[in-house]
């Protein structure tokens, strides 16, 4: 039987070389463990068991339909979150103003409504950062939430809104008013198309003619299943 001995420097590198493919597989389990732990995720919805729903809206364009829907939040005493651009609120200042007064919850929408994943870093910062300074200046309350146009996202983008001290938050019920606007019935049947989905929903929703038409039956199904509706800051809190 011949025995081979391998030199000394071949079993130094071969060592070495063991070594560093280690390394390398540990950086990335750790890597992989980073971001599942502590996310760069979008929340989705809340937990469930808790009979929440949270109404949202994202506003960037148009005035005309979100005073009466205004009305129609304060006659049922329901809370809603709305997702406001930058550029909007500086054309609508006192409107802005209502919405916060009457306790709704602000969050961002960026500044003018451009798809996140299209922008580089430094434009993305300065979309989140131009709507914050906005939304400020105008009720003097930062936004904690920021919920990014088109639902355009990935994992690049959302670590940017939350290095800049941002949630990310998306839906899991999404009306489509803006195609079903003159179809409120529709938006009616599709928050309640899946009805596991109530529990810790989070229902998109933006200030449409169907939106106002469908909202109080909206709200009026939901009290009836004995739903809470709440903001965001209530749904997602531990």
């Amino acid at each position: 039987m011949k025995i081979y001995f391998i030199p000394f420097n071949k079993k130094l590198i071969i060592t070495i070389g063991i070594i560093i493919l280690l390394a390398v597989l540990l950086f990335f389990l750790f890597s992989f463990k980073s971001i599942s732990t502590f996310g760069y995720s979008p929340i989705y919805e809340g937990k469930t068991g808790k009979n929440e729903i949270a109404l949202t809206c994202n506003v960037v364009w148009g005035t005309e339909y979100i005073p009466d829907i205004l009305n129609v939040l304060k006659n049922e005493n329901v809370k809603m979150t709305f997702y406001i651009g930058g550029k909007w609120a500086e054309e609508n200042p006192e409107l802005l103003k209502r919405i916060y007064q009457e306790g709704h919850e602000i969050g961002s929408h960026g500044y003018d409504h451009k798809k996140p994943t299209e922008l580089s870093d430094e434009n993305n910062k300065n979309e989140i950062v131009k709507a914050e300074q906005a939304i400020e200046k105008i009720i003097g309350v930062k936004p904690a939430f920021f919920a990014p146009p088109y639902g355009d996202i990935d994992e690049r983008t959302s670590e940017i809104a939350e290095s800049l001290g941002y949630k990310v938050i998306m839906w899991n019920i999404d009306t489509i008013d803006w195609k079903y606007k003159d179809n409120p019935q529709m938006i009616h049947d599709r928050v309640f198309n899946n009805e596991k989905k109530l529990d810790g929903g989070i229902v998109l929703m933006h200030p449409t003619d169907g939106t106002l038409k469908a909202l109080p039956s909206i709200i009026k199904d939901i009290k009836e299943k004995e739903i809470n509706m709440v903001t965001i800051s209530e749904l997602i809190k531990e």
